[in-house]
């Protein structure tokens, strides 16, 4: 999602060496993440109360995903979480059948 614009890394540079008046080939988009981990716990809670599936992996260390994984585990999910080694917290792996 683009959120706006901003001064590219090159603009930057050469701003600092030598001041100028700042043009469009400066810019450029300001992309931000928003809303996603909503969107993927709908999906997940959708997932869940269809039964589409009977194991889900969440590869996150956002804590923000602890309520979804409740629900899909009241639902009769098996939740594994994968956190790619990063440390997390407690509360995230608490909610998981299986850390991997």
């Amino acid at each position: 999602m683009q959120s706006g614009w901003k001064l590219g890394r090159a603009a930057l540079k050469s701003l600092a060496r030598t001041q100028r008046p700042i043009t469009a080939r400066d810019l450029v988009p300001d992309m931000a993440q928003k809303g996603v981990d909503i969107r993927i716990g709908l999906d997940i809670a959708w997932i869940s109360l269809k039964r589409l599936v009977d194991l889900l992996v969440l590869v996150t260390g956002d804590s923000d995903f602890v309520p979804v994984m409740k629900f899909a585990r009241k639902e009769g999910l098996k939740v594994y979480l994968e956190t790619m080694g990063h440390g997390v917290r407690r509360e995230l792996k608490a909610h998981a059948d299986f850390v991997l």
